[in-house]
């Protein structure tokens, strides 16, 4: 039976140069679920987001030790090809980050990387995308504009679907509503219900509420001294992390206790 793992990551240890950001984080990330990960800040929560796409390798002194597999593949190895792995393992960053294009060509730039030019495959695939982020309906008949004349909210659902657009695998959101309102939040929130449908999705998010609403796992990591390297402390389905934890650190951040 096939597995129902998406990544497995086995003893991964992580570092800036000569210091150690994460070690001996171990866990398997579920398909098509959400996981979310929480913690204070500075420890390692986007760092370890990351190396699932290998967007360290672009930090220079980056290095991974341990394992990670995608699909029962190690993404580690010289043969990745890493352009094509950050194809299937998109990522969504925290400030909405549209090209200086039109919101069509926003959404068309990928496929067109990827050897795609027919007007109408373009076309389907830009209509295709859009309603899959939910924001079709809103920009149908104003395509040509600019993507940066959206609003916060609806200039991050646009960074959705330009990764949607070269059918990913997964996606990465790193803490994707911290930079926008309420209701463009709850928006998000909806519409990452609906894509794990199709996809495997983790969540970097401070939002405690958030992690608890829209996650089946949630993961907590913690460094206890800036000086020392993070760790994985917990990791279980959502409703046991907020409600029963098993370690006293994962409740007393969840309490409110520090962090």
């Amino acid at each position: 039976m096939a597995s129902e793992n998406k990544f497995e990551i086995k003893d991964l240890d992580f570092y800036y140069s000569d210091f150690e950001a994460l070690e001996a984080i171990t866990v398997n990330i579920r398909k098509n679920t959400i996981t979310a990960f929480i913690g204070p800040s500075g420890c390692g929560k986007s760092t370890f987001l990351r190396t699932l796409n290998r967007m360290n390798d672009l930090i220079e002194g980056a290095k991974v030790e341990g394992s990670v597999t995608l699909d029962g593949t190690d993404i580690y190895t010289a043969d990745t090809d890493v352009v094509d792995l950050r194809r299937r393992v998109g990522m969504i960053f925290q400030q909405p980050n549209p090209f200086p294009l039109s919101i069509y060509e926003n959404v068309a730039y990928g496929p067109r990387i990827h050897g795609i030019k027919n007007k109408a495959k373009l076309d389907e695939i830009v209509e295709r995308s859009l309603t899959n982020a939910a924001l079709w309906k809103e920009v149908k008949d104003k395509l040509n504009q600019p993507g940066t004349d959206l609003s916060g909210g609806q200039q991050q659902r646009l960074c959705i679907s330009r990764v949607l657009a070269v059918n990913p695998e997964v996606l990465l959101m790193d803490e994707p509503c911290s930079a926008i309102d309420p209701t463009s939040t709850q928006k998000i929130e909806d519409l990452m219900d609906q894509l794990k449908e199709n996809f495997t999705i983790v969540i970097v998010t401070h939002n405690m509420q958030q992690a608890a609403r829209v996650s089946e796992y949630t993961a907590f990591f913690l460094a206890e001294d800036t000086n020392k390297p993070a760790h994985l402390i917990e990791y279980d389905l959502t409703d046991v992390i907020f409600t029963n934890p098993s370690d006293k650190r994962t409740e007393n951040y969840i309490t409110g206790r520090f962090g």
